[in-house]
């Protein structure tokens, strides 16, 4: 099925992260205080501060919760119209996340939570533990459920990567930016555009907001000289081929920055792979059936550690090369961990 473009502006929405931690602001609230505040309103990781009205409520003996439907904006996300429901209940040692009816298990290495773990994703835990810390709640179980979530995320890649019986948690803005290639791709030719008549000679794009913290940090670059590159690599360096700089840089994940390396212009998980066979072709011989067989990109680093991040981003640097054409500008990769740690850089 084809997915129109709406027009006009595209609108923004919310994470799950985001819808999760307001939840479990407006249950814990009624905990504490025996009223849901309605709507409930959170800060953002960048600063935001959206509110959200409830479309459910409840409370009993040692419990509450609330629910709130995912507004994804503009985006084409199967996860648009869905209802995201915080219980909490005050027991336990700390903040601790289970997983409900509706989202799923963590069952193979690889992802950014551990094996066993509800797949609510680092940044909208710590989201929810920063709503329980406002609250003065310091020992608090918060369980996420998403009703229809099972059936959701048969849509979603979770099953393959070993996510059972529901959705993933997900989001590190906790803001949906509408996916639309052909916006996304003009945005990054104005920005290309304003760098050059500030007369910036160094830009870089990056593939989120991880990565674009470390290499702006790094390379000591201002604001402007950021590309909001995201998926798109192609995008960005075919056309400062034609609109050169002096040097450009392109950040991202190891998995990400794997896929460029591989030849892939569009990185978004939808439209390119990681080719495992491939990255087993740069390691022993002793262990290349198990890289062949990881779950992730991330689980295939951590079998063949930093010379294996090294090899790809040399790699993704020939693939910038070969897009650029011969021509004058100077090209890197750095290679950015889950943590914002730089682990590989081809100069």
């Amino acid at each position: 099925m084809r997915i129109e473009k709406p027009e006009g502006e595209l609108r923004r929405g919310w994470t799950t992260g985001a819808c999760a931690a307001a939840a479990t602001k407006a249950a814990l609230t009624a905990l504490l205080t025996g009223k849901f505040p309605d709507p409930v309103s959170i800060t953002l990781p960048k600063g935001e501060t959206p509110s959200f009205a409830l479309s459910l409520e409840g409370k009993g003996e040692g419990w509450a919760q609330a629910g709130i439907i995912k507004d994804a904006g503009d985006d084409p996300d199967v996860t648009h119209g869905c209802t995201v429901v915080a219980t909490v209940r005050l027991r336990g040692q700390g903040v601790t996340f289970k997983a409900g009816a509706g989202v799923g298990m963590v069952t193979k290495a690889g992802l950014p939570v551990a094996v066993g773990e509800p797949a609510i994703n680092p940044m909208p835990r710590e989201m929810m533990r920063k709503v329980a810390r406002e609250l003065g709640a310091s020992d608090v179980e918060i369980e996420i459920s998403i009703p229809d979530g099972e059936a959701i995320a048969l849509k979603t890649w979770n099953p393959r990567l070993g996510i059972i019986g529901g959705l993933s948690i997900l989001g590190t803005t906790g803001i949906v930016h509408p996916f639309s290639c052909a916006a996304w791709i003009a945005s990054i030719h104005r920005g290309v555009d304003v760098a050059r008549a500030m007369g910036l000679t160094h830009i870089a794009g990056c593939t989120g907001s991880t990565s674009e913290d470390a290499v702006r940090a790094h390379c000591g670059l201002p604001l402007e000289a950021m590309m909001d590159m995201g998926d798109f690599a192609g995008g960005l360096l075919k056309y400062v081929r034609e609109h050169p700089v002096a040097r450009v840089t392109i950040g991202g994940g190891f998995g990400k920055i794997t896929k460029l390396a591989q030849g892939a212009m569009d990185l978004h998980s939808g439209r390119s792979q990681v080719d495992f066979e491939w990255l087993a072709g740069f390691s022993p011989e002793g262990i290349r059936d198990a890289v062949k067989g990881a779950n992730t990109a991330q689980q295939a680093l951590e079998m063949l550690g930093p010379d294996l991040a090294a090899r790809v981003a040399q790699e993704a640097k020939s693939q910038m090369m070969r897009v650029l054409r011969g021509s004058e500008i100077a090209s890197d990769i750095i290679i950015v961990d889950r943590g914002g740690k730089i682990i590989a850089h081809a100069r």
